[in-house]
């Protein structure tokens, strides 16, 4: 397809969503062939460009200094405008006139393509209304090997194919709205303590299945760009690491577009130039100092130190992604307090509600039009000083909805869960209390006499440049904050039908919750952004039923999970076992595994039916972006039929797990390869399709240096979760 036709088609398409509801175009940019084309023009407008032009195109003009969080000069010469580079990955940082959509980990747990897909849609839409050029997001780093890493909520989840669909189907959704969309943070940046100063030190086969995975499948996306992180790579800093940037990301991945610093994450001159570092942000540390390119680069330029051929590739590198994105088609102007919400809280309310995890459920949910509800905890309401009071959402008071730091951004409203709950009580003529502190005194008469009693609890993280309560962006601990479990324990003492709702970040250790006599269900609703009550009670009240499924594993303690922040440089001694890997490779029991989630309705799976045509033997595809091009193509299909055999409607996320033959080295028993949502009436069946690609029955060989699929019998596990598999078969290499 042209690529002026994709665009004209994708705006087409965008609109209609916008106005319709309708399911977002998945129509991309046609891999290497409009790069080409898109560096074709590059080049051509490089010849017009002086060496200061070339200069200005790499260099920020420093923090604080433009409209944006990050600023390159305008080039009047070529027409090219100042660049707007923004957070984030959810939603406009500063935006007064934007949504505050779901974080990452809310739209994975999800594990609806489509409704992912259209989140990146209206997040690309808002950055073009205000003008942005790259958006700052999606994250497929940190992965979230740690349950205690500050940022893990900003990506989608522990586990790196996951990470990857989420990955790919939000830049196709960002970039179908014109706007360059930022894998970050590159590479193995998993904690917030000493992230500036600490070495990831990571093997090479770890590296590429676990933490590269999800960055080849946004390259593989047409990504235009890619941050690297603020820690050192074995030894070296990742945005000056040769390795990394060009040997990995550029070559072996077939990267076309440009690598730009976080902020203040480049540490030299030329180093940093000729290891594959394309763009510096913001240009200036945050107080203006550190000056590493600008005038720097261009005195490295003439004395030799940096070849002129690599500034041109910088500037080729960035201009692709300009006309890539045919940006130079005209473009609004930046304005970060434009008002572009449109309907995007329809979005925002859907992956919400989608994404809340039934945990436990003993009959007690759905609601129906109880006489006497109860709201327990300060989390059930906004924050008294205002929804917007904590700047980057640095405070954990009132209505949880994110986490804080730079991935934060303004509410434009929130809806607390009291708010909700008030709302639907009033219609159905039920009486409700409300105790909106965390303190136990009091709890007891709230509760009396309700047929229901809603516990708000909470844990929160962030960015490490805010400390919160003693948190220093990562989690200290695992626990709910704020007298949690106390709360759920003097609620539960007063009254035996009690609810608890967590809205976290991540993983909590919920074991003294479960030991409470009187809790009755457990209702994971994670981040939910602006939606947060409506979407709750759409749950509660069974407007909907429950179809989330946990993006990682909860774990009955914290050693369960095999890894910790470190002090130092953290060795990645866990290697391939992450998550789920580690549980089921040691043998843990989770509390909650990986993928499960509970419905008001049951699904059975049937008929499992395996194809193939894969043969054993190392990729040799030409190289494309994402890799050699054999790695995407299909090479067997895995169907099973899914039968809604309850009595209301409902969802299953249907997962299909591959475990390698025994020629392949060291491996987790399973890892996730597939998975399909299909929405059921009662009594209906539909066939689950799970398409495996190369690349998904392969091991990165270390010796070779390429992607194997090796011989033997292929485990293929369908199921409802990671350890709930209902149907089995076998691959043959």
């Amino acid at each position: 397809m042209a690529l002026q036709t994709f665009f004209l088609l994708a705006a087409a398409m965008l609109a209609s969503a916008e106005t319709t509801g309708e399911k977002v175009s998945r129509q991309a940019p046609s891999g290497a062939q409009a790069w080409a084309a898109a560096h074709s023009q590059a080049a051509a407008t490089l010849a017009r460009m002086s060496q200061q032009d070339k200069i200005n195109m790499v260099t920020g003009i420093g923090w604080d200094k433009g409209p944006c969080v990050g600023n390159t000069a305008a080039i009047n010469s070529i027409n090219y405008p100042q660049i707007c580079l923004q957070d984030g990955p959810l939603g406009i940082r500063f935006g007064t006139g934007t949504t505050a959509f779901t974080p990452g980990v809310q739209a994975a747990s999800t594990w609806d393509v489509d409704l992912i897909r259209q989140r990146g849609a209206y997040l690309g839409a808002e950055a073009k209304g205000c003008g942005i050029h790259i958006l700052l997001g999606p994250v497929a780093g940190a992965l979230g090997k740690i349950p205690h890493g500050g940022r893990n909520w900003e990506g989608f989840g522990a586990d790196p194919y996951l990470a990857g669909i989420a990955m790919k189907e939000t830049i196709e959704g960002i970039q179908s709205a014109g706007v360059q969309a930022n894998a970050k943070h590159y590479i193995a940046n998993e904690q917030e303590l000493n992230r500036e100063t600490m070495s990831s030190n990571v093997d090479d086969r770890t590296q590429h299945e676990i933490y590269l995975w999800p960055f080849a499948d946004a390259v593989h996306a047409n990504v235009a760009s890619v941050m690297c992180s603020y820690n050192k790579l074995n030894g070296t800093w990742a945005c000056e690491n040769d390795k990394a940037l060009n040997q990995i990301l550029k070559k072996e991945l077939g990267f076309q577009g440009f690598v730009l610093s976080d902020w203040n994450a480049q540490h030299s001159t030329a180093l940093s130039a000729n290891s594959g570092l394309d763009m510096t942000m913001p240009g200036t540390d945050f107080n203006g100092r550190n000056i590493y390119w600008g005038p720097q680069l261009n005195n490295a330029v003439n004395a030799g130190q940096v070849q002129r051929s690599r500034l041109d590739d910088m500037c080729k590198r960035i201009l692709a992604g300009w006309y890539l994105l045919r940006q130079n088609q005209g473009y609004p102007p930046i304005n970060i307090r434009a008002n572009v919400q449109g309907n995007h809280k329809e979005n925002v309310r859907a992956v919400a509600r989608d994404g809340i995890v039934l945990l436990k459920n003993d009959g007690i949910l759905p609601l129906s039009k109880p006489r006497k509800i109860a709201v327990v905890g300060s989390h059930s309401v906004n924050n008294p000083q205002g929804i917007n009071a904590c700047v980057d959402k640095g405070c954990n008071v009132g209505t949880l909805g994110m986490g804080w730091g730079s991935g934060s951004v303004n509410y434009p409203y929130l809806v607390s869960p009291y708010d909700a709950l008030r709302t639907r009580a009033q219609a159905d003529g039920t009486q409700i209390s409300l105790h909106n502190t965390d303190n136990t005194n009091g709890v007891s008469n709230a509760v009396s006499g309700a047929d229901a009693v809603v516990v708000v609890i909470t844990a929160d993280s962030g960015e490490g440049y805010i400390t919160v309560e003693g948190h220093a962006g990562d989690r200290n601990h695992l626990d709910p904050w704020h007298n949690g479990n106390q709360l759920v324990q003097a609620a539960a003492a007063a009254n035996k039908n009690v609810i608890v709702v967590v809205h976290s970040v991540g993983q909590i250790t919920l074991e003294t919750v479960l030991n409470t006599n009187g809790v009755r269900a457990i209702v994971w609703a994670g981040l939910p952004g602006q939606e947060n009550g409506n979407a709750l009670v759409d749950v509660l009240y069974g407007l909907v039923s429950p179809s989330g499924k946990l993006p990682y594993t909860i774990g009955k303690r914290e050693s369960d999970y095999g890894t910790a922040v470190v002090r130092g440089d953290d060795n990645f001694r866990e290697g391939l076992f992450v998550d789920y890997r580690h549980f089921d490779n040691a043998k843990i029991e989770p509390r909650y595994e990986f993928g499960f989630g509970l419905s008001y309705t049951n699904f059975t799976f049937s008929d499992i039916k395996v194809t193939s045509n894969v043969k054993a033997g190392p990729a040799t595809g030409q190289t494309i972006p994402g890799g050699p091009a054999d790695l995407w193509e299909d090479v067997a299909t895995v169907t099973a039929v899914i039968t809604n055999s309850g009595a209301v409607e409902g969802a299953e996320v249907a997962q299909l797990y591959i475990g390698l033959p025994s020629s392949a080295p060291a491996s987790p028993p399973k890892q996730l390869r597939g998975f399909s949502k299909l929405k059921l009436a009662p009594g209906a069946s539909g066939t689950a399709t799970f398409n495996l690609r190369r690349r998904d029955l392969s091991y990165w060989d270390t010796r070779l240096q390429n992607w194997v699929v090796p011989s033997g019998n292929f485990v293929v596990s369908v199921g409802a979760s990671s350890r709930d598999i209902r149907l089995t078969g076998t691959i043959t290499a």
